[in-house]
Parts: structure tokens; sequence; C-alpha cells
């Protein structure tokens, strides 16, 4: 499983107008692109832990969509549907990151494995 997470922080000034239109593409990535096969929109919350207090960027907001596979993934970015999210997207936020992980531990497919979570790294 591939999952595609985005971590961002929207303008300050995006009007609620706005705000809309980007969720309403999201919605449509989430439904009308077939490979997709889960999806997650987050908000930040904090509880007053260490971590917290540590220097990064102020992500507001967190999405994750999943895919079982790279081609699954390339047939997302590849979308008109995608092209019209991310094109929204950018003109709504100030600063964002995308990242794509594989999974190598899921809880919800069983006890973790006696080789532990973390594989060895692969070369990017």
């Amino acid at each position: 499983m591939i999952t595609h997470v985005v971590l961002f922080r929207p303008r300050a000034d995006l009007a609620e107008a706005d705000r809309k239109t980007l969720l309403d593409a999201f919605m449509r990535v989430s439904c009308d692109i077939p490979s997709v096969q889960a999806a997650r929109l987050g908000q930040r919350v904090t509880f007053g832990y260490g971590y917290e207090s540590v220097p990064q960027p102020d992500y507001r907001f967190m999405l994750e969509l999943d895919f079982a596979n790279a081609d699954g993934l390339k047939a997302y970015l590849t979308h008109p549907a995608h092209r019209e999210l991310a094109d929204r997207f950018y003109a709504a936020v100030d600063v964002a990151h995308a990242y794509d992980m594989t999974t190598a531990l899921d809880t919800n497919s069983g006890p973790p494995s006696p080789e532990g979570p973390l594989p060895a790294e692969s070369p990017s």
C-alpha cells in the first residue's frame, strides 16, 4: 500500500467560498478516481506534549489518500480531477509538503511482524 500524505496550511485570507470549493474538489478525487482506496482529511490538534514545541512549519491540516500500489498513485496523479484539485490547492495554501509512503505496519491487518515494523530503507 502507498499513502499519499499532504501537510498544509491554508492562506489566512482564503475566503469561505474558496475553502468550500477546495473541499468539493477533494471529495471529487476521493470518490471519482477509482484507484483511491481510502481518503482522510484532518485538522491538527495539540495536547501540550514536548514534541509539539519542536520548531516546525505550522501545518494545520493533513490529507491522506491510500492506493494499492504505485500504479494506483500514478493513475491518481495524472487524472483530470487531481489536476483540478492541485490547481485549487496550490492557489489556496501558504505552505504545503507532500510525501508518498509505503505502509510498513498496519495493525488492522493483524499483529506486527516479528521482524519489527521498520523495514530496511530502500534507495530513493
